[in-house]
C-alpha cells in the first residue's frame, strides 16, 4: 500500500514538474490565430480578439501585458509587429500563451490578441478574462 501511494505521489510530482519545466517551442506558439474577421471568438481553451487599431494601442497593450504578474516575453517585438507572452498560473505554473499582433490588411490595420492554454481541454475561461481585462485597462 505504501509503495502504491509513493508511486502515485511520484507520478503527480513528475506531471507537475513537466507542466512547469517543459520546453517552450517559440515557433509553435508565436503565430496568429488564422482568423480574418473582427470581433471576439472563444473556444474551449482559447480566446481571440480582433479590432481595428493603431501602433499606439499595440504599444499600450504590450506595456499592460508585460506588467501582468508571472508573464514574460517568449518571442517577438514591437518592431516585428508580433509578440508572444507566457503567463503562468500562480499555484501550479500552467502556461498560457498570448500572441499580440498588428497587421496591415486591405481593410486597414488590425490588432489581434490570441490567448490559449497549452495543457488540458479547457482553460476555464481564463484567457478570455485576461484578454478582456487587458483591453479594459488600455
Amino acid at each position: 500500500m505504501k509503495l502504491s501511494a509513493l508511486a502515485l505521489l511520484l507520478m503527480v510530482l513528475s506531471g507537475l514538474a513537466w507542466v512547469r519545466f517543459a520546453p517552450q517551442d517559440a515557433a509553435r506558439w508565436h503565430v496568429a490565430s488564422g482568423r480574418t474577421d473582427l470581433g471576439d471568438e472563444t473556444g474551449a481553451n482559447a480566446h481571440v480578439h480582433r479590432e481595428s487599431a493603431d501602433r499606439a494601442r499595440f504599444a499600450a497593450l504590450d506595456a499592460e501585458i508585460r506588467a501582468t504578474p508571472r508573464t514574460q516575453v517568449l518571442a517577438g517585438s514591437l518592431e516585428e509587429g508580433r509578440i508572444t507572452y507566457v503567463t503562468r498560473s500562480r499555484l501550479v505554473g500552467f502556461p498560457d500563451y498570448t500572441t499580440l499582433s498588428l497587421t496591415e490588411t486591405p481593410q486597414g490595420t488590425v490588432l489581434e490578441i490570441y490567448g490559449r492554454a497549452r495543457f488540458g481541454p479547457s482553460d476555464l475561461g481564463v484567457n478570455r478574462a485576461r484578454v478582456e481585462a487587458w483591453l479594459a485597462a488600455v
